[in-house]
């Protein structure tokens, strides 16, 4: 019987498709290094204003600040195919990748990453929708194409997928493109995601995906496809469901440091996700927890000595009755200055009840399954 069940777990493991991650710098720490962010985002602010959106079909979608992504895997498009890497993105449902053909509004070409040459691709075919997209961070339009997608060992035929004509504000990024992994009800372009049209023809075992996002500079970080593999947490998980939005959002009861109630006192909404790297909340509470840390403000950061990291408390998400603990060394960075700031952030994306973004800071402390089979999230420490 032991036996038995031993082949079964490996059987179920060898069905698993795992895509190893790499940590990359952001865009917002490539300009703030060279203190050029404030200058960008006025820039910016101006040329989001020339972009002109004219077709069909248009439509929009709010995404988060794109420039704060941090973790990127390798799929490939076309046949022959043509290598990508992009960031798997919990926070929208499409795949977008630049067009050989797409321009800047200076008419430069979009970004120095790789671009997709359709031209050589046998298996590419285009259709007459379009989609324009407004990030937080730049901006983009482009049409909806098909082509063959791999991700691993996983294929999708005539996929659809957006492909842009022309962007802004994307020149510096550490990657080529985003892979989306929410729900359909998000999509820009109303096409099916990646992820429902693998499960939909049974090319994964079971309709979940899953990520391991290693401490530090580690290497290590994968997401997986088509089940969990048990040796990156520690314990059980813990099922938390989905409060039903069409989103990866579940209900949190309360956030504390040492027993103290310091937000969420009456319940809220959190997202988890990769959708964004830190940990995000409304600015009054985001503020106070700032000062409660002992954290003081420079510029768009808060900054703490890098001596007392160590001695920093532990900040507490109880989620489904659960403590989610996130000790002070996990929610610090340390620049290449060797200067120490946190990682909680006021969300930009205006929400009429209290809203808490769960992001990459979280994610590094514990192993999160998305389970879309049964519109829940399993959670449990990470190793």
């Amino acid at each position: 019987m032991k036996w038995l069940v031993l082949l079964g777990l490996v059987a179920f493991s060898e069905c698993i498709v795992k895509i190893p991650l790499r940590r990359v710098k952001t865009m917002r720490n490539t300009v703030s290094g060279k203190n050029m962010l404030n200058n960008f985002l006025k820039e910016h602010a101006y040329r989001l204003s020339q972009i002109s959106f004219r077709g069909s079909n248009l439509t929009t979608l709010p995404l988060r600040n794109i420039m704060d992504m941090l973790y990127v895997g390798k799929i490939t498009i076309g046949t022959p195919p043509q290598e990508f890497q992009v960031v798997f993105n919990t926070g929208s449902s499409d795949l977008l990748v630049p067009s050989i053909n797409c321009l800047s509004p200076t008419k430069r070409p979009c970004s120095k990453q790789d671009k997709f040459k359709h031209h050589q691709s046998s298996t590419f075919r285009f259709t007459n929708d379009t989609f324009r997209i407004y990030f937080v961070s730049g901006a983009m339009r482009g049409v909806v194409a098909h082509d063959t997608i791999r991700i691993g060992d996983l294929v999708s035929t005539d996929q659809p997928f957006g492909l842009s004509t022309a962007e802004y504000g994307f020149r510096r990024t550490p990657f080529d493109g985003v892979l989306g992994l929410n729900y359909p009800s998000i999509s820009s372009s109303g096409a099916i995601p990646i992820f429902d049209k693998l499960k939909n023809e049974g090319a994964i075992s079971e309709p979940v995906f899953a990520f391991y996002l290693s401490k530090g500079g580690q290497e290590g970080s994968v997401v997986m496809f088509g089940g969990v593999d048990h040796r990156y947490y520690k314990g059980e998980l813990n099922w938390v469901p989905l409060i039903p939005e069409g989103n990866w959002m579940v209900h949190m009861d309360r956030i504390t440091i040492e027993r103290n109630v310091i937000a969420c006192s009456a319940g809220c909404k959190a997202v988890v996700g990769t959708g964004a790297p830190f940990i995000e909340g409304p600015k009054s509470q985001v503020d106070n927890m700032q000062k409660l840390i002992g954290a003081r403000p420079r510029g768009s950061k808060y900054y703490v000595p890098c001596s007392a990291v160590n001695t920093l408390p532990s900040i507490i998400f109880t989620i489904n009755s659960i403590n989610y603990t996130v000790p002070g060394g996990a929610y610090i960075i340390k620049n290449p200055r060797g200067r120490c700031y946190t990682t909680f952030k006021e969300d930009t994306v205006s929400s009429s009840t209290e809203t808490w973004i769960l992001g990459d800071v979280f994610l590094r402390m514990y192993f999160t399954v998305f389970d879309r089979g049964n519109d829940r999230i399993g959670l449990a420490r990470a190793v």
